[in-house]
């Protein structure tokens, strides 16, 4: 009963994304029922901020987390994204070509869809860091909001170079939110389009070569606009806009939350400090672990289930109720502030607080000098 309940806890996405593409098919205010489960999950979150979990282990230390299982929802969700991408695209159609569909239910599909295809993103995070076929479905549910590029710039970039200038992911003091989803999207896409283009120098290739794996990614998406073009035309092509836009935001955003204002010394190991873990519990069972970034980013290749509370910086709060605060950057700033004032007290390196000293003057590491 215990593998049971440490498995099915985290089908929560699954389930909700299903729902969220049979009210697209319902049509009417059942278009709206994604946004509706986004902001349910709001309230849910708040009220489970104080409990937090362990990763669940038997007494002879083995994980009660089932691989293959685990696995298998993981790669299912490809499909399940498509075919989410195909009810906004039929419900576009039923709009422009047929007019059976009203613009408020437009609205309501193409913002359902853009939420749950970003929440959905959280897979396409976990299977970047397999190296078999998982890193191919990675790649495959990332092409569908358009960023392909992310899966190598999340191992060979974000891990390597976290809390560095030269992480586009790591988001400095004082940047908000807004600025930070272009930013660091463009930076990463960056970085994937230098690292093929050093290779394929390397190799002797031209850019337009099949062995260019930062344009074949970005070629991947091309079925979402063709489908979208054909179901919607210009509208169609604004909608796809919309739900890219949507989850490319929500996926900067974690990154942003789960990174902001930390530092590390160059050429100095990642380690737990350098991450603001989240481990409440509704957190936790939505994002497959994904909050669990101190232990995640130490051990990048360690399965979601497995990853533990290794006591490091924390929020004290979900991502849902942390999402809404960084959607108002000022009272993110005043909120996070004093959580930085603990971490350049209690966890920065004197090299990482020198640091802090020459780029954020305005710190209590500097009022203290």
């Amino acid at each position: 009963m215990k593998k049971l309940y440490v498995n099915v806890r985290y089908l929560i996405v699954p389930v909700m994304t299903v729902a969220t593409i049979i009210g697209l098919y319902i049509g009417g205010i059942y278009s709206w029922i994604g946004v509706f489960l986004f902001g349910l999950n709001t309230i849910l979150d708040t009220l489970t901020k104080d409990i937090h979990l362990r990763a669940d282990f038997d007494d002879d230390g083995n994980s009660y987390g089932i691989k293959t299982f685990q696995y298998s929802v993981m790669y299912l969700m490809l499909p399940i994204f498509i075919v989410l991408q195909l009810a906004l695209a039929n419900n576009l159609y039923q709009f422009v070509y047929i007019g059976n569909l009203g613009i408020n239910e437009i609205i309501g599909s193409t913002l359902s869809c853009g939420l749950w295809a970003g929440l959905g993103i959280i897979y396409g995070h976990e299977l970047s860091h397999n190296k078999k076929e998982g890193f191919n479905v990675s790649r495959a549910i990332m092409a569908l909001s358009g960023a392909s590029h992310f899966t190598y710039a999340h191992v060979y970039n974000h891990h390597l170079d976290l809390g560095h200038q030269d992480d586009p992911a790591t988001a400095p003091r004082g940047r908000n939110v807004y600025a930070h989803a272009w930013l660091s999207h463009a930076g990463q896409s960056k970085f994937s389009f230098d690292l093929e283009a050093e290779k394929l120098k390397k190799l002797n290739k031209g850019f337009f070569s099949l062995q260019n794996k930062w344009l074949l990614g970005y070629l991947y998406s091309l079925p979402s606009i063709i489908l979208f073009v054909w179901s919607g035309g210009l509208i169609g092509i604004l909608a796809l806009l919309i739900v890219w836009i949507i989850s490319n935001f929500l996926l900067e955003a974690l990154n942003f939350m789960g990174h902001y204002g930390l530092i590390r010394e160059y050429g100095k190991p990642v380690e737990h400090r350098h991450s603001w873990d989240n481990d409440n519990l509704f957190t936790s069972w939505f994002f497959i672990e994904i909050g669990r970034q101190c232990d995640h980013h130490v051990r990048g290749e360690t399965y979601f289930w497995e990853l533990d509370d290794v006591k490091g910086p924390n929020y004290g709060i979900g991502y849902f109720s942390l999402f809404v605060l960084t959607l108002i950057p000022g009272l993110f700033r005043k909120f996070v502030q004093k959580h930085l004032d603990n971490w350049d007290k209690n966890y920065a390196t004197e090299g990482e607080k020198k640091i802090i000293e020459e780029y954020y003057p305005n710190s209590e590491i500097q009022k203290a000098y």
